[in-house]
């Protein structure tokens, strides 16, 4: 009988998929529970990482003309209720304060006193605090557009919570835009879902679909909300990002009216959009293995470690000189925007057990260097994501370090890319459907299912009833949805204007 390869990681993805994911993040040492309950603590490799995906972020945003600026963590409760959809949508998240101060209560503790006039919701997202503010910046038409963006944390009260992908507190961006015409305001709401789009397949390696959620799926208070939604390894979808084309409904909640060129008084019109540290969970879930996380390089908090191995002790001094010299001589390389970012790992542990770390923690390439290797002016260097090893000259090392990491790159776009290809599939009849999306096994569900492409009549009773029996939901209509014809709907017959994309998802 064939030895079974041992994983770095138990149990793999195949074996039990939401636990495999569970233990990446703590093999990989990204983040952990905290003891405040669904709130997590971000260690410093993921927090290196949340950066690098803020970094990359930031610099588009600027590049299409926003600016950051930072706004009231605090809402007051009248401000939620001034949009009916919107509070609706969130009432049951809301993390409220009452109180403003503690006493020291009869039994010796801690109890809350100075009660609030007004109860303050802890953001859960901030278009009313966000749009109280532009009421009082907007006279003119000369004062739009206002394009603004803020790095920032949230709590929304979740009852069942999974690090990064759901958590009750999670760091980040919302933008927020308020312009002078409909037109401008969908320009700006497609536009940062191409920057979105374009973030997450040229950074993140992560490959997603764009288009339009359904009416059931919308943003509360949202007259459109588009997303990009990506395929994890078990199949099912993660929706990455948002942008919300608010319409004029938060600008009349709000009284964000302007004197238009006309001389008359109008309502501004305004979207919003995010993404959250929910993308370190889609890297994880697109490209991490059975031996821990990889990291596509344009995002990686290092490129590249190089481990020491130093057997006897008379060979300390000449073996670190040299990995000191090719780590001065890599830092002087450039992969798109940033310096090569190297490691010099060395402490003092077993050699295999600090291999091990960095291969769980997903960093792109490892390379080993021992007496040999000195004497060769070489180094061994591993791939994470093929895993391929091979003695290399120092000086090609170090030339050729940014074509190999693109490599690395290009390779994880593709393997996802086919991955997806692989899991989707165009289905006509609810039979094929129900068959697509149930289990083999009800009581362990192995992975299964995928991307269906099916047609779907508009009506929210066939969406519900797929919802209600498969937990299936339509993750985004597309917005070429009618190139490829009409049809029957997969659940009622009736007739359809094209496919949307039908998944279960987190």
């Amino acid at each position: 009988m064939a030895k079974q390869k041992k994983t770095a990681i138990e149990p793999t993805r195949e074996e039990n998929y939401p636990e495999w994911y569970q233990q990446v993040v703590r093999a990989a040492e990204l983040a952990e529970n905290s003891d405040v309950r669904g709130c997590m603590v971000i260690r410093p490799w993921g927090y290196a990482l949340w950066e690098n995906i803020q970094r990359g972020l930031d610099r588009m945003f600027k590049a299409t003309g926003h600016v950051n600026a930072y706004f009231p963590l605090f809402i007051p409760k009248s401000y939620l209720e001034k949009e009916a959809e919107h509070v609706e949508g969130f009432a049951k998240e809301c993390a409220v304060v009452t109180h403003h101060r503690l006493e020291a209560g009869p039994d010796g503790g801690l109890v809350p006193a100075g009660e609030l006039e007004e109860p303050l919701i802890v953001r859960p997202t901030s278009e009313t605090i966000i749009g109280a503010t532009y009421a009082k910046w907007v006279q003119s038409y000369r004062d739009l557009p206002i394009l603004i963006n803020q790095w920032a944390n949230v709590v929304r009260w979740e009852m069942r919570t999974r690090l990064f992908l759901r958590t009750a507190e999670f760091l980040w961006q919302e933008g927020h835009t308020a312009h002078e015409t409909e037109g401008e305001a969908w320009e700006e709401t497609r536009k940062m879902l191409e920057v979105y789009k374009t973030f997450a397949e040229e950074y993140m390696a992560m490959p997603v679909l764009t288009g339009e959620k359904t009416a059931g799926e919308r943003f509360p208070g949202a007259v459109s909300t588009l997303c990009i939604e990506a395929m994890m390894q078990d199949r099912k979808a993660l929706q990455a990002g948002t942008s919300h084309f608010l319409g004029q409904n938060f600008a009349k909640a709000s009284n964000i009216q302007y004197q238009s060129r006309e001389g008359r008084n109008e309502f501004a019109w305004t979207t919003s959009w995010g993404v959250s540290t929910r993308l370190i969970g889609g890297m994880i879930m697109t490209h991490g293995d059975d031996d821990g996380m990889v990291m596509p390089p344009r995002l990686a908090p290092s490129h590249v470690v190089l481990l020491p191995i130093i057997r006897n002790e008379e060979d300390r001094a000449s073996i670190m000189a040299y990995c000191n010299e090719i780590a001065a001589a890599l830092r002087q390389q450039r992969f798109h925007e940033r310096e090569i970012e190297v490691v010099v790992d060395d402490r003092d542990i077993n050699a295999g057990e600090k291999g091990w770390g960095w291969v769980k923690k997903g960093i792109p390439l490892r390379a080993e260097i021992g007496p040999r290797d000195m004497a060769n002016h070489s180094v061994f260097l591993a791939r994470r994501d093929t895993g391929e090893k091979q003695a290399i000259g120092r000086d090609e090392f170090v030339g050729t370090i940014a074509a190999i990491l693109g490599d690395i790159q290009r390779n994880l776009l593709a393997r996802a890319l086919a991955f997806r290809r692989e899991h989707t599939r165009e289905i006509d009849s609810y039979a094929e459907f129900k068959a697509f999306f149930t289990p083999a096994n009800a009581d362990r569900p192995e992975a299964h299912g995928g991307f269906a492409l099916s047609h779907w009549c508009d009506g929210g009773e066939c969406e519900a009833r797929i919802s209600d029996e498969l937990s299936v939901t339509i993750r985004c209509i597309p917005f070429d949805r009618a190139a490829g014809g009409g049809g029957g709907c997969v659940c009622c017959g009736k007739p359809s204007s094209g496919r949307v994309v039908f998944a279960k998802s987190y």
